[in-house]
């Protein structure tokens, strides 16, 4: 059973168009799933509509078997949902610290053993763990975001373009900690312009165009159909 599946979603932002036509993405525990297609093909929408943050016309979203179609992003947080947005993702005035601090609001109990599991996963917060988060490079801002996440104990990590704007070598270790995040049992959803380097790493991807699914399969299988490498990959 899936951790989290948004199935056949249809919808868009207000009373505008619908962006998303009968979308369906999920991911199951300790996998990453990967969202990849062209500019304006919904993948950020459909992200965002698992979390909560658009009205549905149609479809459903559910955690663990549990219909949270209703719910709140706040009430997702608690059903064990965190996400990553692609900007303004930091409180750049705070410390490292309490910006890791801030992350854990939801919970009620110790806090340090969680964060020196973050300090263990991304070294470099430690280092500068009373920096404020402004004074920090794009991708260190992107631990930070990312670490701050981690601090809700999450079940499923969601990130919107975690590897926008950083340099390559950033980029391959942004996904090698992904990875590593994913082998504790995190579900972990993810949008990507990066899109081979994506789904190279992905245990299952979804190709979409215009809001709806055209390629759903393996990561390894959809980097190995040459008309998925011809139209969204580069050949």
């Amino acid at each position: 059973m899936s951790a989290l599946i948004g199935q056949d979603m249809t919808g868009g932002y207000g009373t505008g168009a619908d962006i998303l036509h009968g979308c369906t993405i999920g991911v199951e525990a300790g996998q990453i799933a990967v969202i990849v297609g062209p500019n304006g093909a919904g993948k950020s929408t459909a992200m965002k509509a698992v979390f909560g943050m658009l009205h549905l016309r149609e479809g459903t979203v559910t955690i663990n078997g549990k219909d949270i179609t209703g719910l709140s992003p706040q009430a997702r947080v608690r059903e064990g949902m965190a996400f990553v947005p692609q900007t303004n993702n930091v409180f750049t005035s705070m410390s490292v610290e309490e910006n890791l601090e801030m992350g854990a609001f939801i919970r009620d109990d110790d806090i340090s053993r969680t964060m020196s599991q973050v300090f263990e996963l991304f070294p470099v917060l430690k280092e500068k763990r009373r920096q404020p988060a402004g004074q920090l490079s794009g991708g260190q801002r992107q631990q930070v975001a990312v670490g701050r996440a981690l601090m809700t104990k999450p079940q499923i990590l969601m990130l919107d373009e975690p590897t926008a704007g950083v340099s390559p070598i950033v980029m391959n270790e942004l996904f090698d900690r992904v990875i590593e995040i994913a082998r504790t049992g995190i579900a972990i959803l993810m949008v990507e312009q990066n899109a081979k380097h994506a789904l190279a790493i992905a245990d299952k991807g979804y190709v979409l165009v215009q809001g709806r699914n055209r390629y759903t399969d393996t990561g390894e299988a959809l980097l190995a159909d040459p008309e998925v490498r011809r139209a969204f990959l580069g050949g």
